[in-house]
């Protein structure tokens, strides 16, 4: 650990609790898995432990890079690669479906969860640890405060399980905030039946304005006087909405759309 500084800019905050590494690696079971910002290895050790698992690790911190291959390379065989995985295509490093897991930084993880969607095809397991606020926000069920864009835009693709908090002082340094674990299994769903680009922004406008009810923030959509604003769904607020009234909702405005 004491080759690595842990750097503010990058969110970094390296586990050091191997109990909660090795729960948080038996959440992947095996095939191809992609471990975001490895970091120090605390992660990594125990996926290479898995004779089931082909491990490639993406690490944006040149330092921890160094490490990585100064350490497990040595006595391990995986794919190390250097660079900003957000701005990689995820697709051409494996050949078929994938796994992602890693210790998320804080300041990325929405972004990550967006850019797992652009693969929901391919990646039959999402896992790993983030801050416990945007756990609770991507598990939410409706009713609740934490239900928000990214939870029904996940929701519609993926069974998301909130496993188990995890406290600051397992970390080094510790962040000034909790930690969660949360796994997301692709289910079944292979359409929404409607136009899936529709869908994202309906979600996106009604949660932007989610005091409002859906026949006020989704008019421009519609089309003021529309007789489809009508419709009791509309009369409902965001939050109120599960991820299946969503995609009805898509449904009855897409014929709305020019």
């Amino acid at each position: 650990m004491q080759h690595v500084r842990a750097k503010k800019s990058l969110g970094q905050h390296f586990l050091r609790d191997m109990s909660v590494a090795g729960r948080t690696a038996d959440t992947v079971t095996g095939g191809s898995v992609l471990e975001i910002g490895p970091g120090t290895g605390v992660l990594t050790q125990f996926l290479l432990n898995n004779p089931d698992i082909s491990l490639t690790a993406v690490e944006l911190d040149h330092e921890s890079v160094v490490y990585l291959q100064n350490t497990l390379l040595v006595s391990h065989s995986f794919r190390l690669i250097e660079g900003d995985v957000l701005k990689m295509d995820w697709g051409e490093m494996f050949d078929g479906d994938f796994s992602v897991i890693g210790n998320y930084p804080y300041n990325i993880s929405s972004q990550i969860f967006f850019k797992v969607l652009e693969y929901k095809d391919r990646i039959s397991v999402c896992s790993g640890m983030l801050q416990k606020e945007v756990a609770e926000r991507l598990a939410s069920v409706p009713g609740k405060k934490a239900y928000g864009i990214l939870s029904v835009l996940l929701q519609v693709w993926y069974d998301i399980e909130y496993l188990f908090t995890v406290d600051a002082q397992m970390f080094n340094p510790p962040p000034k905030v909790q930690s969660a674990v949360i796994r997301l299994t692709r289910n079944k769903r292979r359409s929404l039946g409607c136009d899936e680009s529709l869908f994202k922004t309906v979600v996106k406008t009604s949660f932007n304005q989610r005091r409002k009810q859906m026949r006020n923030s989704l008019q421009q959509l519609a089309g003021k006087g529309n007789p489809v604003l009508e419709e009791d769904i509309f009369s409902k607020r965001p939050e109120q909405l599960s991820v299946e009234e969503f995609v009805e909702l898509t449904k009855l405005l897409q014929p709305c759309q020019n």
